[in-house]
This record gives structure tokens, sequence and C-alpha cells, in this order.
């Protein structure tokens, strides 16, 4: 996740960090970004059921139920035979643009909330969707109504792409064409050990209306109230796109990055809302390959230092697997790869985190990378960790170059393998002597 720059002084600039005995220019570590990633807000990545759900053979033909079937298993099979035919209909409808056939499977009470998605889908373009059902139906605790998990795959733009997976919980009331009563909404993950066990939580188009714009490289999309920002935004997406492009450690680049623009209802409503308060946007996986950017309310608020927002969690969706990475101990390598994008190129000496690297590296770091992720809300802390986990990427690619240190990364976030068994593989150098000439830069960089 991005960090967000404390509100400056009346007297600095306004890009200033925060107020202090000396005033001095806000600087982006946007890219404290939550973690760069939702994920690296809570330590590591949030990702879908990106493998799918139990298949249920509901899409072969029936067969006849075998003699001791029990009869509940026999009624919920044929009323999830039932659903799946409305659910086929729907799916047709929303891909033909049709919204009264996609409203048509559901009973009114439910067709509020579908006529949102379905304006929001739309606006994004939505070019493929499949619902299935997750399991059989359970009794919704009424006679002739159904409880059902859906899995819905979805693609925005690009009909081919790799789709992104939602389960959502349906209730039906059954019949000959049952309908659809209400839907949920997708459920923020469970984490365990610091690896997410499930979805992010309420996906954009599930919660609000959406106006969108779409470029060569980007998808970027906000609520109404913020629609005269689309153009802008689309802009400075595309030209930090160029950009991340160039990180991409494995594979093709995304086909589309998607970014949404969060106001301040939808920063603690969106993918679980449960952001750190230092952040300023951040990337979370939704499965098929696919991170989407969240920038927050206060974003438009930092000039110049919103490409660099964009740039650094670009990177993150060029960069990072599609499945989860690694853990704790590989967050320099991943935040500080990002810092690199976001900076582009600018030189060590005009990076804004330097005080906040001193301050860390002179206070109680230990002096491993594989400490550094942020455990603390203190913003200059969180600075300082950003700062010097990019401080380490530099140093790496100024001495062995970026092709290296992408396969460096490859290695260790994508194939998780720990940096001692590829340090002298791809660098032909041990670790542990790399390891402290890394050190060695940040602390003399910051002398």
């Amino acid at each position: 996740m991005t960090q967000a720059p404390t509100t400056p002084a009346a007297t600095t600039s306004a890009d200033a960090t925060p107020a202090d005995a000396t005033p001095r220019r806000r600087w982006p570590l946007w890219t404290a970004l939550v973690a760069g990633v939702l994920v690296l807000a809570c330590g590591v990545p949030v990702v879908l059921l990106a493998g799918g759900l139990p298949d249920t053979d509901l899409g072969k033909p029936a067969t006849a139920a075998s003699p001791t079937e029990n009869p509940t298993t026999i009624a919920a099979r044929q009323a999830a035979e039932r659903i799946t035919a409305q659910l086929e209909k729907q799916s047709a409808a929303l891909l033909g643009r049709d919204r009264a056939g996609f409203l048509a499977i559901a009973a009114p009470a439910a067709q509020k909330d579908l006529r949102r998605r379905y304006g929001a889908l739309t606006a994004l373009r939505v070019t493929r969707w499949e619902a299935r059902p997750s399991g059989l139906p359970t009794s919704a605790g009424r006679a002739g109504e159904w409880r059902l998990p859906v899995e819905y795959r979805y693609c925005f733009v690009l009909p081919d792409c790799t789709p992104s997976p939602v389960v959502i919980e349906t209730r039906w009331r059954d019949g000959a064409e049952p309908r659809l009563l209400a839907l949920s909404r997708s459920k923020p993950a469970h984490h365990v050990s610091g690896r997410s066990n499930g979805q992010p939580g309420s996906l954009p188009w599930e919660v609000s209306d959406l106006v969108v714009a779409v470029g060569e490289r980007t998808v970027v999309a906000t609520t109404p109230a913020y629609r005269k920002r689309l153009p802008g935004l689309l802009r400075r997406a595309e030209a930090a796109a160029t950009v991340a492009d160039a990180y991409v450690v494995a594979g093709s680049p995304p086909d589309r990055y998607r970014i949404f623009y969060a106001g301040p209802k939808e920063w603690k409503r969106w993918y679980g809302g449960e952001q750190p308060e230092w952040g300023a946007g951040y990337a979370i996986n939704v499965g098929g390959g696919h991170y989407e950017i969240v920038l927050g309310p206060e974003s438009f608020e930092y000039g110049p230092y919103l490409d660099e927002l964009l740039r650094h969690e670009l990177a993150h969706a060029a960069s990072l697997p599609e499945k989860n990475y690694a853990d704790d101990s590989t967050w320099w390598l991943s935040e500080g790869l990002a810092e690199q994008a976001g900076v582009d190129g600018q030189p060590v000496g005009r990076y804004e985190g330097l005080d906040a690297v001193r301050e860390l590296v002179e206070g109680d770091w230990d002096g491993k990378l594989e400490s550094l992720i942020p455990d603390a809300d203190t913003q200059e802390l969180v600075n300082g960790s950003y700062g010097t986990a990019f401080l380490a990427v530099r140093y790496l690619v100024d001495r062995f170059g970026e092709e290296r240190v992408l396969a460096f990364a490859k290695a260790v976030l994508h194939d998780l393998r720990v940096p001692a068994q590829v340090s002298e593989e791809i660098f032909e150098e041990e670790w542990s002597t790399l390891h402290k000439e890394c050190v060695a830069y940040i602390r003399a960089t910051v002398r």
C-alpha cells in the first residue's frame, strides 16, 4: 500500500512531510503501499480462491438418482439444476447488454441491487461472465427457499483474459424457474498466520455506482461524484503503465491495469476497508493473475506524487505472482522493487524518504532486510521502512542491472526460493556477503 504523506505545516510546500522542527517536503513513499498490496498492509497479499471451488457436476447431463441417495440431496441437486439454468440466462443477458433480461430472474426486492451491479459491470466493459453453483443449495429456513453460494468468473475489456473469481451467497425461491431473492456481498478474507484464506471483501462493482474510462493499458473507475477527475487520472495512469510494464518478472504484462479511485466512504468499504491510517493506496490480488489498484480519497492532493503512487502500485500488479508469495521476510524486496519503479530513475539524493531512513537505521533496526516490514502506525517509521527497502533494491540494480534483479525477484517472490539459495546463481556472490553490502550502502547513504 502506498503511504500517505502527512498534512504539511502552513510554512511548508504543498509536497511537504509532516510538520516538525525542520520542515521538509512531503515524500511519497506512497509506496509504503499498504504493503504494496493490500497485501502488504497486512503483511501479505490478499488472494481469492483462485483454484476454483468444488466441482458439483452440475454442467453434466442429469443421471438417475441412486436408490439409496438421500431425498433431501436429490431435491437440492434438482434445485441446483434449475438455478443453474437461470444463472446461464442472466449471464447471456449481461454479455448481450440486455438489462431487462439480467433483472428478469430476480424478485422485485433484489432488482435494485442488480441494477447497480449491471450498471457498474457494463461501465467496466465486462466481456466474460460465468456463473455456477458452488456446491449444493441448503435450506433457507422457509419452505421452498434455498441458500446457494455462486462462483462468478469475469473479465473486463478483453474477452480472452484469465477470469477473476468471486463467490457470492445467494437466496432463491424455488419453482419451475427459480427466482433470485437476495445477493450478499463478498466477505473480507480471513487471515491465518499471515496468509489469506478467502476473498478480498466487497468489490467496487458490487456496492457502488461507477463511471469508467478505458485506455490502451489501463481501466480507471470512480464514483459519479468524482467523474471530472477521470480524464486526468486516465492520462496519468497510462503514463505509469509504461513504467510498470518494465517490471514484469514472469509472463506477460497485465492485459489492463485496473485502477479504482475511492472517495472517503468507498475507502472504508471497498475490499474490506481495513487500511492503515498511513495508507494512500494499495494493490490487491483478485485472482486470475489480476491485481486491482485502489487510490485513497486524498491522493489527488499529492500533486506530482500521485504519479509516483501510480507507478509504485502498478509495479506491484506487474511484478507479483498470481498466487500468494513468500512471507514477511521478503517484504523488502517486493516493496523496494515497487519504490524503484515509483522514483523512475530519480537520483538517490533526491529521494524524499532519506530523513526517515536515517531515523530508522540509527534507531532500533537490527540491520536485517527481512525484518523491515512496518509493525507500527507511526508514519515516519513506515516511511523509513519503505525507504530502506528502496535503497537495498537500488544498490542491487546499480551493481547488477535491472534484468538480474528482476530474475532475483522471480526466484524469491514467484518460485519461493530463499535469497541464500539463488544469490550465487544470479549475482555470483553469497547472499550473506551481498546482504552486508546492501546494509553498508544504506547506512552510508544517510550518514
